[in-house]
Order: structure tokens, then C-alpha cells, then sequence
């Protein structure tokens, strides 16, 4: 019986341990680092629906991830939303956004496909630098949740009356359940129908169209899907960060890492993008603090170069391998 849900008590126990490393009062840089790795795990997860399980490369994490910040950041400015709205509210446009834009994009394939999800974060964040209600080409600051409640829970209170003693510890943990959440929906995908037929894609797109595989409609489910774990990625950041402008949100790095950590990890499965983006997070925050953090890029091309050659099926392709 606990063979049969072992992913679930696997979910659990990461998120009961994300809960205790908030109630540890660790240094804050750990749990900045820790919301740092936990949100690429959510990235490269959402990535590799349509990137890893699909074939479809796609350069529009930024556009994503952007999108989910400043809509965030538009409910703070419109009505001081609760961060649990704002997050919901991140996923559902940046969904619609992939569904959108999927609709006239995914007809194209190969490097045509993926320079125009490029073009797509580029005209995003050009959007953005010339609106003014969001702060523009400036940036804006954002100011942390204050005492946020559930069913009448308080969750933050510094004097310790709340759960949760800051507002980091609370979106530390909150991150983590986001993660959580989204490595259980690529699951979910890989097991069902939706992962099958996007594999035959991958294989052979005209062969799934002759056997009756409605490719263009499942790739529009995976994305919706990505988009929107993409978005709510971006929707928890202004809260963290407490200060954002287009070239943090719409940073070109994130669509980088997010192609890198499940090509580390390994493409075909749920665990390769969680395995790439925690060893190459970590190794990046490491650099951030004991060299620079411009070394970021330094570090994920002479990974790519070192897995690419010795495991091309990434860490999990390895180690499955070898087991046989």
C-alpha cells in the first residue's frame, strides 16, 4: 500500500520539511536561495511539458514568468490583492497567454518555433517598459504581504502570533507547495493520454497525425499548462523581491536555465527538470556567494557541455542505465 503512494508521502515529507526549515529561523540568505532553487524546479518543470515531453523548444520562459509578475503586481496596485489571488490570477492569464499565442505558434516547429517564442518575451517586456501603472522602464516597489490570512488563520505576525514569524518564511513555503504542486502535474501528464501523445509527437509528428492523434490540440493543452506554472512562477516574485523592473522579470536568463536544468537532469521524465534544477541552483547560488553571480552563465555552459557529452540523456538517463 506505501509502495502505491510513495510519490504522495514523498510530496508530504518535502513539504513538512520546507514547513520545519521555516520554524528554524535559518540565516535569510537560505531561504532566499531555497526560494531561488524551489522556483526553477517549478520553471524547468513547466518547461519540459511541452519542451521535454512534446519537443517544442521554447525561448518564452521570460515572457511567462514577466507576465505573472506584472500581473501580480497590477492587483497590489489595483486593490492590494491577497498573494494567494495574485498567484491564481498570475497562472490563469499567462494559461490563456500560451493558449494564445500556441494557437498561431505551434503550426511552426523546429528553430522557426522557438525564435518566435523569443520574439514573443521581447515584445512582452517592451509592453511593459512603456507602462506606466507598473512602474515602467523604472521598476516598482512592492511591499511584503501584511499579516495574511486563511480561514481565519493568521499566517504572518512577527510578534509570533502567526504561523510563520516574516513574510519570507511564508513565500519560502508557499514556493514549496507550488513546486510540489507542479512536479505532481507533470507527473500527472506523463502518466495520462496527454504525455503519451505528446511523445508520439516528439517521435514522429505526421505518423501521430495519420494514427489520429489530435496533435495541435494537445499541444495547446501543454501550452496552457507550462504557461501557467510559468506564470505562477513569476506571480509569487514581486512579493519575494519586494522590488522588480522588466529586465529582472523578463530576464533572458530564465528561458537559458530553463532549457538547461531538464536537458541536466534528463528531458523524458518528471524527475530530470527536479534533479537539473536543484544541483544547477544550488551550484549557482554557491557561485553567488563564494565568487559572483556573473559566473551563473559560466557555470551552466560548462555543465551543459560536461552532461551533454557524458550523459546526453541527462543525470536520471545515466543512473537508469547503469542500473540495468
Amino acid at each position: 500500500m506505501i509502495g502505491r503512494y510513495k510519490f504522495e508521502i514523498g510530496c508530504i515529507l518535502v513539504l513538512a520539511l520546507a514547513f520545519l526549515a521555516t520554524q528554524a529561523e535559518f540565516n535569510r540568505f537560505y531561504y532566499f536561495a531555497g526560494f531561488a532553487i524551489l522556483q526553477y524546479v517549478m520553471i524547468a518543470t513547466a518547461w519540459n511539458i511541452l519542451g521535454g515531453y512534446g519537443g517544442y523548444i521554447n525561448f518564452g520562459t521570460a515572457g511567462f514568468l514577466g507576465v505573472g509578475s506584472y500581473v501580480a503586481i497590477g492587483l497590489i496596485e489595483w486593490g492590494d490583492a491577497a498573494i494567494v489571488w495574485q498567484v491564481v490570477a498570475a497562472a490563469v492569464v499567462a494559461g490563456l497567454l500560451g493558449l494564445f499565442i500556441g494557437y498561431f505558434t505551434l503550426r511552426l516547429k523546429g528553430v522557426y518555433f522557438a525564435i518566435a517564442t523569443l520574439a514573443l518575451a521581447i515584445v512582452l517586456e517592451t509592453i511593459v517598459n512603456n507602462w506606466d501603472f507598473v512602474g515602467g522602464a523604472a521598476g516598482i516597489s512592492i511591499l511584503p504581504p501584511r499579516k495574511p490570512e486563511l480561514l481565519g488563520i493568521l499566517i504572518v505576525d512577527r510578534k509570533g502570533d502567526g504561523i510563520f514569524s516574516n513574510s519570507k518564511e511564508f513565500l519560502f513555503f508557499l514556493m514549496a507547495a507550488m513546486a510540489i504542486f507542479s512536479v505532481w502535474v507533470a507527473r500527472t501528464v506523463e502518466r495520462g493520454k496527454l504525455g503519451r501523445g505528446l511523445n508520439a509527437i516528439k517521435d514522429n509528428e505526421e505518423a501521430a497525425e495519420c494514427m489520429g492523434v489530435p496533435t495541435l490540440r494537445l499541444k495547446l493543452i501543454a501550452t496552457t499548462l507550462s504557461g501557467a506554472l510559468m506564470g505562477a512562477a513569476g506571480g509569487i516574485f514581486p512579493s519575494y523581491m519586494t522590488f522588480v523592473d522588466p529586465p529582472t522579470a523578463f530576464n533572458l536568463e530564465f528561458a537559458v536555465n530553463s532549457l538547461a536544468m531538464p536537458m541536466i537532469g534528463g528531458t523524458f521524465t518528471w524527475l530530470g527538470p527536479v534533479v537539473g534544477a536543484v544541483l544547477l541552483g544550488t551550484v549557482q547560488q554557491i557561485a553567488i556567494v563564494t565568487i559572483s553571480s556573473e559566473l551563473n552563465l559560466l557555470i551552466l555552459g560548462v555543465l551543459l557541455v560536461i552532461f551533454v557529452t557524458v550523459a546526453p540523456h541527462g543525470i536520471v538517463g545515466w543512473f537508469m542505465k547503469k542500473n540495468k
